[in-house]
């Protein structure tokens, strides 16, 4: 049998417009209690600025535990729009190159999902679009995995649903995604960017499947304080705890 594994799953940490005691707050934790990984779902920067990606790397580097990253749709440039076509992911993809991992996770098959673009057919540009290239590498991804008794998660930045299917979604085709995952085998999908913890189940044919959402080390507070989320997963038994930063730790609030 495999052991269990501990995962703290944080987003959108916002170097730029980061929080530093929450960001301390949860380097504390992570020395303290060790888990097997960190997941970062993403908009580690505020800017896409190659000084906000340097200090996420410091940062990431100086947790010592196994990171794992996705991109976020604040990560792309946002200054620099010949980057943000032609190489939207060319600084992301040096931070992952520097501390990103991929560890063995007992019991866990890990699986990326993009949800991020360059433009959209509308505007802002900040919510989520599922590109039928990105589902189809993630549901190939899951193909593999066929008859694999591990656990699947996937990871991505956008949350695929912000309700029941069929309710409005600010993610672009992300109840089709969901369907697809769910009949693929996925079990869980982690997120992040609306800075606000979640924990939901919906079922598409028969097929359930978990949405997780972690909320932010930023000053880009909403209705929920600092947090992440601490993932304990034994078997096909997986609890989540969402953890918020206490407020006489000091919490410093930015524009939204």
């Amino acid at each position: 049998m495999s052991r269990p594994v501990t995962l703290f799953h944080v987003s959108d940490v916002h170097f730029g417009v980061e929080d530093q005691t929450a960001h301390d707050w949860f380097a504390q934790a992570v020395a303290r209690e060790k888990p097997d990984a960190v997941i970062c779902t993403g908009d580690i920067t505020q800017r896409a600025k190659k000084r906000e990606f340097a200090a996420a790397r410091d940062w990431f580097c100086g947790l010592g535990v196994p990171v794992i990253l996705e991109p976020g749709n604040h990560d792309m440039p946002y200054y620099n729009l010949v980057e943000r076509f032609r190489t939207p992911f060319k600084r992301y993809d040096t931070l992952a190159g520097a501390v990103a991992s991929q560890p063995d996770l007992p019991g866990i098959a890990l699986v990326s999902m993009l949800t991020t673009v360059p433009a959209q057919r509308r505007f802002p540009w900040s919510d989520g679009v599922i590109r039928e290239d990105a589902l189809a590498q993630a549901l190939a991804a899951l193909a593999a995995l066929s008859g694999d008794s591990r656990l699947k998660i996937v990871t991505c930045h956008h949350p695929l649903m912000a309700g029941p299917p069929g309710s409005s979604n600010p993610t672009i085709d992300g109840d089709g995604a969901f369907a697809a995952l769910a009949r693929a085998g996925a079990d869980i999908v982690l997120s992040g960017h609306i800075h606000v913890p979640f924990d939901l189940t919906y079922e598409v044919e028969g097929h359930f499947l978990r949405m997780i959402g972690a909320g932010t080390l930023s000053t880009r507070l909403r209705t929920a304080p600092p947090g992440f989320n601490v993932i304990t997963v034994d078997g096909q038994a997986v609890h989540v705890s969402a953890q918020s930063k206490p407020a006489d730790e000091g919490t410093k609030k930015g524009p939204l």
